[in-house]
């Protein structure tokens, strides 16, 4: 399938996943997963070949990722015959999503890939929202929606018959809503009451999967397949920042 306009890398993994030819991708592959991106603080360590985590730990929290993961790594990794060193490669979410979060997240992926010397990859929040909805063979248009706030979403959506899909991106609630088709539409994440609300207004039937964060099992296994040229740890904003600096506060060189 070719991807929508604008969508690659880890911005729109699922049109990534066929090309993944690293040499380690699928069964056997030992993966550890790292998702800050909203709010939660969580990790695992999966096999490709096995259905659930070896191991997995999920905190919720609006603050204190920075404090809160490398002590939740390590708790992970502590039960996971080999450690480290067993890795295959390390997966992490990279939005959209808070800031802070992304950039607490990435860092540690990436100290812990050049620690091990394994590569590191990027994993759309979008996308490992939308997974366990495909996973499950959910018919019609299936969408993954944020809370932006301001009356705005990030979005992203998969038809299964045509295969056509909205690659993420930031959307008024209203415009999304438009985007999304006739439906039937299935919603997840924590911007689905607010799209099925747009929905029912156009007449649209929308059932809502779920309102929580991504499944950090989900993380792992979309970081298992991606292609570590294309999926890369960095990070996916869709916007700009709410706080900006006020000119009248900057001081002026001299």
């Amino acid at each position: 399938m070719e991807p929508p306009d604008g969508a690659d890398g880890a911005a729109d993994l699922f049109y990534a996943i066929p090309f993944a030819s690293d040499g380690a991708t699928g069964v056997g592959v030992r993966v550890l997963a790292i998702d800050t991106a909203l709010d939660f603080c969580a990790a695992c360590v999966m096999r490709g070949s096995e259905a659930e985590p070896l191991a997995s730990e999920s905190l919720p929290m609006a603050r204190g990722h920075a404090e809160a993961l490398l002590p939740l790594i390590e708790r992970v990794i502590a039960r996971v015959e080999g450690g480290f060193e067993a890795l295959d490669r390390i997966a992490v979410t990279v939005g959209p999503g808070s800031y802070t979060g992304l950039r607490v997240g990435l860092s540690a992926a990436r100290a812990i890939g050049l620690a091990t010397g394994r590569p590191v990859v990027g994993v759309g929040t979008l996308s490992a929202l939308l997974a366990p909805l495909l996973a499950d063979a959910t018919e019609g248009t299936l969408a993954a929606a944020i809370d932006a706030r301001h009356g705005a979403v990030y979005v992203q959506a998969l038809t299964t018959a045509s295969g056509e899909g909205l690659a993420p991106i930031y959307l008024p609630v209203a415009e999304a809503a438009a985007r999304l088709g006739p439906g039937p539409v299935t919603l997840t994440g924590s911007g689905a009451p607010l799209l099925a609300a747009a929905l029912a207004e156009r007449g649209i039937a929308a059932t809502l999967a779920g309102i929580g964060g991504p499944d950090i099992a989900a993380v792992a296994q979309l970081g298992m397949v991606a292609d570590p040229t294309h999926a890369l740890p960095r990070p996916l904003y869709l916007r700009g920042p709410d706080a900006r600096p006020q000119n009248h506060a900057r001081v002026a060189r001299q």
